[in-house]
């Protein structure tokens, strides 16, 4: 089984999840006996091509002619993703399927499949529909109607929770019969405190001070400014706490501004970037991490925490609220508001016994659940049962016939 797959992000190069989503599946694929190919962006420090344990990466750069905004990018790196799938396919002369994630390489993967008529799998990873709360201008419009074009032009639709296929059905009004749920996953493994690591502890807070911690993107539909807003509460009933807020964003600049309308920046730590090792630190110092998104197709970073043996605190919102039980494996508020996600936190904080067992239910989930080798496996049967069906299509019939007719020819 031979699969070219196209993603806009591929580390090192990461900007949301959707890098390491796809990092990791095909990965696990590749041990599964997949003949993985990988087509994504590229940059200056980074190979055209390498081998990452089994999986063949190709990164190409866009076009390099100036762009008005990042739509116009994002067609220019699909042409150059077209030109090394042409190349590619030479070199192959066989590919099986054609998997695209997201939007952003809808134009290649469409090309590529209607010029050798090879069937088309996306998976989508969130909508703009979502993201936004809705469609409030042309870019966004264009977008949507982007993600319902390339559902469409696939055979089947991958996405990682009910939400998100609710989603799809009510926005794109795509079949359910179109659409395989199959959930995000995490290596516990990356996710290992070094004791030898020189990221201590009291950098972040005082040794009296508990720590509440959030990772991320900072941008509005993560929903920190709920978190900041349920400070107030959380440190008049346990004033020992320090709120660890680590990642940048857009929407950095106003939640520190926030922070000091409303008095509490001295319990705030802005850390900007961590990278994994701090990351890996914060989570290993931290009694509870917290993701108050606001929308959240899955929520792979729960997933993270779990894996890292932090009890979890989520909005009851998307892939979130599918992830965690209430009570049993983490807590859960409702979304968008502070006073309950003050509540939950605080449940953490001070029930040492029920926060221990929590998380040892979440990393129990997190191994039986939400490993790769048996997400790989069921996108494997996903692929599987498109070949098959593929085989017996009418077009396989006429290209079979085609290359008979321009062998004898020749």
């Amino acid at each position: 089984m031979r699969v070219v797959t196209f993603s806009w992000e591929y580390p090192p190069l990461s900007v949301g999840g959707l890098a390491q989503h796809v990092y990791d599946l095909t990965i696990a694929m590749a041990r599964q006996d997949v003949d993985l190919h990988v087509i994504t962006c590229g940059s200056p420090d980074t190979p055209d091509y390498e081998k990452i344990q089994g999986v063949h990466v190709y990164r190409v750069t866009s076009f390099k002619v100036s762009s008005p905004d990042f739509v116009t990018w994002v067609m220019q790196l699909n042409m150059a993703m077209i030109e090394r799938f042409i190349t590619l396919f030479h070199e192959l002369e066989q590919v099986d399927i054609i998997h695209a994630h997201d939007w952003l390489v809808a134009y290649a993967a469409k090309v590529c499949k209607h010029s050798h008529k090879i069937p088309l799998i996306s998976t989508i990873h969130a909508t703009e529909w979502g993201r936004n709360n809705g469609l409030h201008n042309d870019i966004q419009r264009h977008i949507s109607d982007i993600e319902w074009w390339l559902t469409y032009e696939s055979w089947r639709v991958i996405c990682c929770s009910e939400y998100m296929q609710g989603q799809l059905t009510h926005i794109f009004q795509l079949p359910v019969d179109k659409i395989n749920i199959i959930p995000n996953g995490v290596e516990p493994t990356n996710f290992k405190f070094d004791p030898k690591t020189p990221v201590k502890r009291d950098t972040f807070a005082n040794p009296h001070e508990k720590i509440v911690y959030y990772v991320g993107r900072l941008v509005p539909e993560k929903g920190v400014q709920v978190l900041l807003e349920a400070v107030p509460k959380i440190l008049h009933y346990h004033p020992n706490t320090k709120f660890v807020i680590a990642g940048k964003g857009s929407f950095e600049g106003e939640l520190k501004h926030k922070a000091v309308q409303i008095g509490i920046s001295d319990k705030i730590y802005f850390t900007g970037y961590v990278n994994d090792m701090t990351r890996n630190s914060l989570y290993h110092y931290a009694d509870v991490a917290v993701f108050p998104s606001l929308y959240e197709p899955f929520g792979i970073v729960a997933l993270e925490a779990m894996a890292a043996q932090t009890p979890v605190v989520v909005s009851d919102n998307g892939g979130l609220g599918e992830i965690v039980q209430h009570g049993f494996n983490g807590m859960k508020s409702y979304t968008g508001n502070a006073n309950s996600l003050a509540d939950s936190i605080l449940h953490c904080l001070m029930d040492n016994n029920s926060a221990r067992q929590m998380k040892e239910r979440a990393y129990n989930d997190v191994i039986k659940k939400y490993n790769w080798q048996g997400i790989a496996k069921q996108t494997r049967q996903v692929y599987q049962e498109i070949i098959d069906a593929d085989q017996k299509a009418p077009w396989k019939k006429e290209k079979l016939i085609g290359k008979v007719v321009r062998t004898v020819a020749h």
